[in-house]
């Protein structure tokens, strides 16, 4: 029996699959990063050769390669033929493995999670390096797996192959053309033979798939960063001399940009504003000094300003000052782009890159240092953070508070002139999230950069930062001292994102009396009433409650209802009726659960002071 359709079959499957494995990577990795017109169009036609049948596909190769084609004459000219040779199953092979391998390295791609990309260019990553280090590192056994099917499909290449190579024994013949030539002419057991044979090579390939989608973590883990180790020494061989740094886009119309002042051009100058699908952001403000946090729902722009400011978004114009440096300005289409920002950014998920032990992820970003200084800079932060013992694990070997104070070292280490961090306590517990607020305190008591500080939890805000800026539906609603803006909110909106609790309408009835709508009762203020008022407040630790119905701004109450947790009670108060049958209540009482234990022994009604001094008006 003849065995070479076997030697064929083989060969020109394994050079097709090369060919296709490095075309599609390049492509996949084109196309992901494509954000310009008609990528439906292109992913479509590098997509045709798998929905088109085998012959069209053979058709159109021959009249883009036969001897009376443009291209085909060209190369008769040089003496080369490919049709019907051995190069021309090679080439029909290679088109129709081609698109496997193509969507599945896209798809793979895709599956990665953009924050870790984000993160890379924060960290001064040029794109090659990104797509070498961290994309193609997280997407392998994505292109392992297209690498498998693409074998397969061009082990199985029939119609394309007959087409342009036709079926020459010894030289052209694949498995699958004998296959076919031998059940012509009768030779079913020889027929029958090679079908056997291809079925047990695609269960090969299926079942390593298979072992690929369901090998343990710390086997993929391995894997990928034995890949990574390798595609890290190849693209620092290939690429330091392909990556030019690209000079600042130039991407806006001129136009006239609002302008802040900063005083020796030491600090971070925002004045942005940005579409998004429910509202313009309009971020405007400047950052010295103390760490300014940056409060409000979610939702209200918090993350997307800190974004705009990493480069990691294109604002619709405004202007953006680090240190004297302009990072962006519209007016003048400036857009630094991230690597070359200087900004450090501590993602709320810590995008830590899975394949990178601790010490590389924080090392990450020091490549343009010499191997002794980047060891040093890794130690002095690993030091910092207390991660000793740690350097050699994988992330998803860390605790989350370990993860977290990674990801800050990571973002010190390149000494950034800010520091982003965009809700870095939101996935911790209570304790972890007290023991890294500590450390966050101490890191930025000695950083000398600008620190914004997201988060919606005004807590953290006030522990961890000197002043504030307030956010609602993308707009600056209040900025200053946090003492300022918690004690004295100009509105409504502010009082209720600081946790104020208690509110009624009011009007004013004399220069220091208000009427409080909805609570019932005339109230003396101390602050001056502003023009227009349209509320009164008071927040729930800043009730009381003395024994006896003396001094102003004291009222029977009645206990509706009540909250309990670990420390203090909550008390939900209706005022002046003594009845709580409707369950509605006036007011919200905080009191800690040992001022509970005198109170609540106390008999009905109570009395409740709302403290003059402690009184909040605002506009609406």
């Amino acid at each position: 029996m003849d065995f070479s359709p076997l030697w064929i079959s083989l060969k020109t499957a394994t050079i097709a699959t090369i060919l296709a494995f490095f075309a599609g990577i390049m492509v996949a990795g084109w196309m992901f990063g494509y954000r310009g017109r008609g990528k439906g169009l292109i992913d479509g036609l590098f997509t045709l050769p798998l929905v088109l049948p085998p012959t069209v596909v053979g058709f159109l190769l021959l009249l883009l390669l036969g001897k009376n084609s443009p291209l085909g004459k060209l190369l008769y000219q040089w003496g080369i033929t490919l049709i019907f040779s051995w190069p021309a199953a090679v080439i029909a092979a290679t088109v129709v493995a081609f698109p496997l391998m193509y969507k599945t390295v896209l798809g793979a791609f895709e599956q990665v999670n953009r924050d870790l990309i984000n993160c890379a260019r924060t960290l001064g990553a040029s794109e090659w390096r990104i797509f070498w280090e961290v994309l193609l590192p997280l997407a392998w056994p994505g292109a392992i797996a297209g690498t498998i099917l693409a074998f397969a499909r061009a082990l199985g290449e029939f119609g394309a192959t007959l087409m342009l190579a036709g079926s020459i024994p010894g030289k052209t013949q694949t498995m699958p053309i004998a296959i076919f030539f031998a059940a012509e002419a009768g030779k079913m057991d020889e027929a029958l033979l090679w079908v056997l044979v291809v079925v047990a090579i695609a269960l090969i390939a299926i079942a390593g798939i298979n072992y690929l989608s369901n090998s343990p973590n710390l086997a993929q883990t391995r894997l990928v960063a034995y890949c990574s180790f390798l595609i890290n020494r190849w693209s620092s061989i290939l690429g330091r001399r392909l990556y030019q740094p690209r000079k600042p886009q130039h991407l806006f119309p001129k136009q006239e940009v609002p302008s802040l002042t900063m005083n020796h051009n030491q600090g971070l100058l925002v004045n942005l504003q940005k579409k998004i699908a429910n509202f313009t952001l309009e971020s405007n403000f400047v950052a010295q000094g103390k760490p300014l946090g940056i409060l409000g729902a979610s939702g209200s722009g918090k993350s997307m300003t800190l974004r705009c400011l990493a480069g990691l978004e294109i604002p619709s114009q405004g202007r953006i000052v680090l240190n004297g440096r302009v990072l962006f300005d519209s007016a003048q289409s400036i857009n630094l782009p991230s690597r070359e920002r200087r900004i450090g950014f501590v993602f709320q998920n810590y995008a830590l890159f899975p394949q990178m032990r601790v010490a590389r992820n924080i090392g990450f970003g020091l490549q343009g240092l010499s191997k002794t200084e980047r060891k040093q800079r890794v130690s002095k932060y690993i030091e910092l953070m207390q991660l000793q013992g740690l350097e050699r694990r994988y992330p998803h070997e860390l605790s989350g508070g370990q993860q977290q104070r990674v990801a800050l070292a990571r973002a010190l280490a390149i000494e950034p002139e800010a520091l982003l961090l965009d809700e870095p306590l939101s996935a911790l517990d209570n304790y972890l999230r007290s023991q890294i607020e500590k450390l966050l305190i101490e890191v930025f008591s000695t950083y000398q950069g600008v620190t914004l500080f997201v988060t919606h939890k005004l807590e953290e805000a006030y522990r961890v930062c000197g002043n504030l800026i307030v956010l609602s539906q993308g707009q600056v609603i209040a900025s200053g001292g946090k003492e300022a803006i918690f004690e004295h909110p100009p509105n409504f909106k502010v009082a209720q994102l600081t946790e104020c609790k208690n509110f009624s309408l009011a009007q004013p009835i004399a220069e220091q009396q208000v009427q409080a709508i909805d609570w019932g009762c005339k109230l003396r203020v101390v602050e001056p009433i502003p023009h227009p008022l349209s509320y009164i407040g008071i927040r729930a630790h800043h009730l009381t409650f003395p024994l006896e119905p003396e001094g102003e701004n004291t009222f029977p109450c009645s206990l509706v209802t009540l909250s309990e947790t670990q420390h203090q009670m909550t008390l939900y108060l209706k005022l002046h009726n003594s009845t709580n049958k409707d369950r509605e209540y006036h007011l919200q009482a905080e009191v800690y659960k040992e001022k509970w234990a005198n109170l609540k022994h106390r008999p009905f009604p109570w009395y409740v002071h709302l403290d003059p001094l402690r009184l909040i008006l605002m506009a609406d």
